[in-house]
């Protein structure tokens, strides 16, 4: 452990360096007259920042919106919550700051576009990213689990204390990956910071939770190393629409059409929204895109996360079934010491993993589940689907089961980045534990780990 937060520490000071760095060299790019935001931002899916989806935020970091929660009765009492948290903000992947490099290469060597953007670009923009940062969290990364530690604190209040703490009631659980590791780090300095107290909580590493996805063997076959299984998301980026935006984006850089492909005009929006995520400014890349752009942009990154992680395919859900099965066996745990009127042992549980662990759970419970599939040809009616990635799983995204002791008996509530959920096929949006168990009864029943994820299963 004694390893680990030294390397942790390094990180840290690393992304500061890095981060002061960036930003130096790009604010001098932005003008007091530009927007803060890119009017863009909306678009920008799982790439997108926390406060982007929760707009109050950006005024008050720490603020909390009642209004959007329903309770129960006041004459019910919090019992028990966990909380299934992705990682913070994070730098790009090694392979996406490839794509990045190349494409400013293009744009620094060959566009010779009029565009005030443009000049700042070529002229004053430096390529910041390095291939060591690779989907490390950065500072803000840090600072949205701290944040969200002590929003969580003013939620609740009875089971996010110091008692609990000290008592050993409050558990941590991680993915192995270093962006969540720390960002779990983070949420523990922010439960410090917020009720005032020091104590030694240390996270439990479990990818077996956390990364079921990487041990679902019929999946990784299936899905995650089958070309075939995003050919939705292929034919749509060959399409007619990815195609005008590529011609609009050569047009704005005044090179030919032949020099942009799909891949550039990702390593363009990336480059937009990675430096708004990590940096909070409005870069000169977003100004390559305009809001149709954008939209196209958004979709087939939707498209990527339907067919890669939800609806797209059976087994995308199913092979959350091991994280299912661990959040109502702690669930039925509580309402068994609460039946028998014993102490409650594990009051919260933090489970901080990917948006990759959180699409597949949301989508086995029926969640933002639109009529019609989304596919590559039909982009123009899908512009009210339910299915966007970038307010389901923005940096940070939590769901929050909380289970409540009420005089009927136990509730349960369902929120998604601190707003309620109605469970689908259920009428009460915090009803009764035994109506819940009851709608997914089959999963419960079934949808064993081990049997979906071999590859004979069916």
């Amino acid at each position: 452990m004694v390893k680990q937060v030294v390397t942790t520490v390094c990180f840290v000071l690393f992304h500061l360096v890095i981060s002061y760095w960036a930003f130096m060299s790009s604010c001098s790019l932005h003008s007091s007259t530009k927007p803060s935001i890119p009017t863009i931002a909306r678009y920008f899916g799982t790439k997108g920042r926390y406060e982007d989806v929760n707009s109050w935020l950006i005024n008050d970091i720490l603020a909390i919106n009642k209004s959007l929660v329903t309770l129960p009765s006041s004459k019910c009492s919090e019992i028990h919550l966990t909380a299934i948290i992705r990682h913070g903000t994070r730098f790009p992947t090694t392979k996406n700051i490839q794509k990045m490099r190349e494409f400013y290469d293009l744009v620094k060597l060959n566009a010779t576009g009029d565009l005030t953007s443009l000049s700042e670009i070529k002229s004053q923009w430096k390529m910041w990213y390095s291939d060591e940062m690779d989907g490390r969290l950065v500072e803000k990364g840090r600072e949205d689990h701290k944040h969200l530690a002590q929003r969580l604190i003013k939620w609740f209040p009875s089971l996010l204390n110091g008692e609990n703490v000290h008592g050993k009631r409050v558990k941590l659980i991680t993915s192995s990956k270093h962006r969540c590791v720390n960002s779990t780090i983070a949420f523990r300095e922010g439960l410090m910071t917020g009720l005032k107290i020091t104590v030694e909580l240390e996270p439990e590493l479990n990818d077996a939770l956390m990364r079921y996805f990487d041990q679902c063997e019929r999946f990784v076959k299936e899905v995650e190393n089958n070309k075939s299984a995003l050919e939705e998301v292929k034919l749509f980026n060959e399409g007619p629409e990815m195609k005008r935006v590529m011609e609009k984006m050569a047009d704005r850089l005044d090179v030919p059409y032949s020099s942009i492909n799909d891949d550039s005009v990702e390593a363009a929006f990336y480059l937009c929204a990675y430096e708004f995520a990590i940096l909070s400014v409005n870069s000169p890349w977003c100004q390559l895109f305009d809001e149709v752009d954008a939209q196209v942009m958004e979709y087939s990154n939707d498209l990527k996360q339907y067919w890669k992680r939800s609806y797209g395919h059976v087994i995308n859900s199913k092979s959350s079934c091991i994280l299912f099965h661990d959040l109502f066996h702690r669930l039925d745990q509580i309402v068994d010491q609460i039946n028998s009127d014993v102490p409650v042992t594990e009051a919260v549980t933090v489970q901080v993993g990917h948006a990759e662990t959180l699409i597949p759970l949301l989508t086995l419970l029926d969640l933002f589940k639109d009529d019609v599939p989304l596919n590559s040809t039909n982009f123009n009616t899908q512009q009210n689907r339910v299915f966007r990635s970038g307010r389901i799983t923005p940096y940070a995204a939590n769901l929050l089961v909380v289970l409540y002791r009420c005089p009927e008996g136990i509730r349960i509530g369902v929120r998604l980045n601190e707003k309620s959920l109605t469970l689908p096929g259920l009428s009460e949006p915090v009803p009764m534990y035994e109506d819940v168990k009851e709608r997914y009864s089959s999963l419960l029943g079934g949808c064993d780990q081990e049997t979906v994820c071999k590859m004979n299963s069916s």
